[in-house]
């Protein structure tokens, strides 16, 4: 693969500024090409870019091209920067009028310098806002698609797309469907600025000189142009890549322009590394409906704020995960110590999530286009939901590591959706770590608050995720929880449902949609505040659980719970997989005699704090 760096254009309205200017500060510029003017960090703009693409691993060899008027300027950076002269190439322009124009200029170094390769166009007077630039993840995904690869990134608010060329990418295939050279207000809801940065194949090359032909008027031989034709056109497969970064072409702006985006830039390239980002997602109880989330059922769940996962991410110099000291022991009292801790805890503590969410995350990243800085980071995460006991969390964490993830390299809600976001979480634990585990967790840990959902197949095949809906959560009852002290595994109460719900036993599909016919009974009884109708619901959900899956799988400490809770006149079902009840206990006065008999019995008992996240500032924070 070959890189063309292009720096042919004249600017002469910002060179005439900067020549005319009366405050003497930008006096020692006079003259000096785009490319070369101070970038990020006092860095040259070329600089950067040679820096960039200056790897013999991902190109065998470096053009720039220039024009005839600042040859010399950029013949004398050649030879002080271990820049191949001969690789620079002079387009013998010496003015505006006299300009070959954009596509001329990269098809001038393809025939005459005989290329025969693939090819990657970099514009080099080019404002890149993120110095951490990974030019080879761009040309891997480049490599996985077949077609050109145009590389695009979110406008800012205070951008136009009547300045910008204007991608409209399908989401699934990151195929350009459509290209609109600075398009008019109304012509494109998209907001996908495509900058000049492109991978063209070599079997495309000769498409360069197929333009230039329809093209005499050298003002119509711009990138823009040449995408509009052959996108839209001539129906070519070009594919998108989107870089959490913004870009800015010196082009022909003036002074103003030129400081304010360089001040803008480098001013967030200041603020970002100091500050840590810490994120925090909650435990859940299932409310109705649970386990059917798995079965193309439907189910309400709630988060609490009484339980969360906090994760915390700082850039540093290498990546680093942190143990928890906790839940993730690498020092003992002694040999019994360790055999108490491992009795109880088991071996598997939280750093094997972050390890797989942070594979995942790249994995996913890649694959979706979206290309991702050079930045190490340290994560560590602290919890204080119990353990087994089937309040989701291990999928807490995750979610918490993704939120700083997204956060740390700018991945947005429209890259990442929050219904996608919702199977990826699952994914990491199912596909990584085989973790037996439904959506309902992940969709109500990422949605947030009171979530109705429905998984049904239509939609799970139709769209890849189910139908999400956030409830009112104003004056709700006081719900309950109870929890063993010392669990089982509650995964072990999925026991062997799947695999009769897969072969059509009738019970178990029977009872999967009666879980989702209770579910929407309950909705009704959410929206009319009839808490007696959902305490009934409660319990009939808890009771067609207990007739598919039976007392010998439910184990006895959950029963117990279960039984103790109704002797107080509250209903009572399991808010996940075992291990824990929630409950609606409508006459208060039993609620504090309840408690104590939980506390006699050596459950922990707590009563609901919901967390609404319109109600609340806790998330991520810098």
């Amino acid at each position: 693969m070959i890189c063309i760096l292009l720096v042919a254009g004249h600017g002469t309205v910002l060179e005439t500024q900067i020549k005319n200017d009366d405050t003497g500060l930008y006096s020692h510029l006079t003259g000096v090409p785009k490319a070369l003017l101070p970038g990020i960090g006092g860095k040259k703009i070329l600089d950067f870019w040679w820096e960039t693409v200056n790897m013999r691993q991902l190109f065998t060899e470096v053009y720039l091209v220039t024009n005839a008027d600042k040859y010399k300027y950029y013949e004398r950076w050649a030879t002080a920067n271990d820049f191949p002269v001969e690789n620079v190439v002079n387009d013998g322009s010496t003015t505006l009028e006299d300009r070959l124009g954009a596509v001329a200029d990269l098809e001038l170094v393809i025939r005459s310098r005989k290329l025969q390769d693939d090819i990657v166009v970099i514009a080099g007077d080019m404002l890149c806002a993120d110095q951490n630039f990974d030019i080879a993840q761009v040309i891997r995904f480049s490599r996985s698609k077949p077609g050109e690869l145009i590389i695009y990134y979110e406008l800012e608010e205070s951008e136009k797309c009547s300045s910008r060329g204007i991608v409209e990418v399908c989401p699934d295939t990151h195929r350009i469907t459509r290209f609109l050279e600075k398009p008019q207000d109304g012509l494109t809801a998209s907001r996908l600025a495509s900058v000049v940065f492109y991978c063209i194949q070599r079997d495309t090359l000769s498409y360069l000189s197929d333009f230039l032909s329809l093209q005499p008027q050298t003002t119509e031989r711009t990138f823009g142009q040449f995408w509009e034709w052959l996108i839209n056109e001539k129906h070519l497969d070009v594919f998108g890549m989107k870089l959490p970064t913004g870009f800015q072409l010196i082009g022909q702006v003036g002074l103003s322009d030129y400081t304010k985006w360089l001040t803008h830039y480098s001013t967030k390239q200041q603020y970002n590394p100091a500050k840590p980002i810490t994120c925090r997602s909650y435990a859940r109880v299932g409310l109705m409906g649970n386990p059917s989330d798995g079965f193309n059922g439907k189910t309400i769940a709630m988060t609490i704020s009484n339980f969360w996962a906090e994760v915390t991410l700082v850039e540093s110099q290498t990546l680093v995960l942190v143990p928890h000291p906790l839940n993730d022991p690498t020092e003992f009292g002694s040999l019994q110590d360790l055999f108490c801790i491992s009795r109880k805890e088991g071996y598997l503590g939280g750093l094997r999530l972050l390890q797989a969410t942070c594979k995942k995350f790249y994995q996913f990243c890649s694959k979706q286009g979206l290309a991702l800085t050079k930045q190490n980071f340290t994560l560590k995460y602290d919890t204080n939901i119990p353990r087994q006991v089937g309040l989701a969390g291990s999928s807490a964490i995750v979610s918490a590591t993704l939120k700083c993830l997204m956060k740390f390299y700018n991945i947005t809600d429209n890259d990442l959706p929050k219904p996608v976001r919702a199977n990826f979480i699952l994914n990491v634990e199912t596909d990584e770590l085989f973790i037996t585990a439904g959506l309902q967790d992940r969709v109500v840990q990422v949605y947030e608050g009171l979530v109705y959902m429905d998984f049904s197949k239509k939609l799970m095949e139709e769209q890849g995720y189910g139908n999400y809906v956030s409830m009112d959560m104003s004056n709700l009852p006081l719900f309950w929880l109870a929890y063993l002290s010392d669990p089982s595994d509650s995964g072990r109460i999925h026991s062997n449902i799947r695999q009769r719900w897969l072969s059509g036993e009738p019970l178990v599909v029977e009872a999967m949609k009666t879980f989702a016919e209770l579910t929407d009974q309950a909705r009704t009884a959410l929206q009319d505040r009839d808490w007696s109708r959902l305490a009934q619901l409660m319990d009939k959900n808890f009771e067609l659980r207990r007739s598919v899956y039976t007392d010998d799988c439910l184990g006895p400490g959950n029963l117990k719970m279960v039984q103790l809770a109704r002797q107080f006149g509250s209903a009572a079902k399991l808010p996940g997989s075992g291990g824990a009840v929630v409950g609606l206990c409508l006459d208060q006065a039993k609620l504090v005699e309840m408690r104590q008999a939980f506390q006699e019995a050596g459950c922990v008992f707590c009563v609901i704090a919901p967390y609404n996240p319109s109600a609340s500032t806790v998330g991520c924070q810098h």
